[in-house]
């Protein structure tokens, strides 16, 4: 049996639809009873994950977690910590005294800053993050449950979720600014590569106790990134840009908008290396 927690997220909908097609039993953790699967009924920002709901199992995917909230994060440092690291340690020691075999916890690049894999994680959200990693690493060590941690690059594909939601919503109205050529790096991962990866590492002993970034091995820049999301709209690329001078500009405005410049406009590229290591080779590239 395999249990997956965060089922019901972009990820996890592909995951899931993926290990039914292969025929493996599934058991999901959601707040309310799912239509399709054996279902344990838990809102892990209220609750606490109940004893027992692991035996039977052989293998966890743990994709659940409290991602970043507008509110002031520092007002809600006990729900990060509560879901992202609380959550996540619950599930393992559960694991363990259950005799899984191997368990698959899904992070984020924010648990290392922006920085590959040993950078200082920023915020609330990447320190609980790392925090929930580390935890589980000294878990690993005292038990002989195989444990693989990934931490995807912006993800995408059909039916994304987030920032990525927002601008091919902009591109199909017809509002979102046509971005330029600044030759900046990003590293992303198509969703259906990303459940691929972790199928991987669930199986591949040389997985275990590792800390595994998955990209598509190849970073985009900015414009290439809005070109790809025109033809997944059916809009004609144009062939002119807002210069970049006018997006600095704007972001004089304030801090907040400044930091959507960047996050635009800047590099955010990561190495795969390790998990390419094992074989891991995407299929897609910028295919919305």
């Amino acid at each position: 049996m395999i249990f997956v927690t965060g089922a019901t997220d972009f990820i996890g909908q592909r995951l899931v639809v993926r290990l039914k097609a292969q025929g493996e039993k599934l058991k999901v953790l959601f707040r309310s009873h799912h239509p399709e699967y054996e279902t344990v009924v838990c809102g892990l920002q209220r609750e606490v994950i109940p004893d027992g709901v692991l035996e039977g199992g052989d293998t966890v995917f743990h994709l659940a977690g409290y991602a970043h909230d507008l509110r002031d994060a520092a007002e809600l440092e006990g729900l990060y910590r509560k879901v992202n690291v609380d959550a996540t340690v619950r599930l393992a020691e559960l694991a363990v005294s259950s005799g899984v075999i191997r368990f698959v916890f899904v992070n984020s690049v924010k648990a290392g800053g922006g920085a590959g894999i040993d950078g200082a994680p920023d915020g609330i959200y990447g320190k609980t993050k790392r925090e929930a990693e580390l935890r589980l690493l000294e878990i690993t060590r005292q038990s002989s449950m195989h444990v693989a941690i990934v931490r995807p690059a912006l993800v995408y594909g059909p039916k994304v979720k987030g920032n990525l939601q927002l601008m091919c919503t902009g591109f199909e109205k017809g509002w979102f600014p046509p971005l330029p050529e600044t030759g900046n790096r990003r590293s992303m991962i198509h969703v259906d590569d990303l459940v691929q990866s972790l199928l991987l590492v669930a199986e591949d002993s040389r997985a275990n106790g590792e800390i595994l970034i998955a990209t598509d091995g190849k970073p985009h820049s900015s414009r290439e990134i809005y070109e790809a999301m025109c033809r997944a709209a059916g809009k004609t690329v144009p062939g002119w840009s807002v210069p970049k001078f006018l997006f600095d500009l704007v972001g004089l405005v304030s801090p907040q908008v400044r930091y959507r410049v960047d996050k635009l406009l800047g590099d955010e590229c990561y190495s795969s290396e390790k998990l390419e290591a094992l074989g891991f080779k995407a299929e897609h590239s910028l295919d919305f």
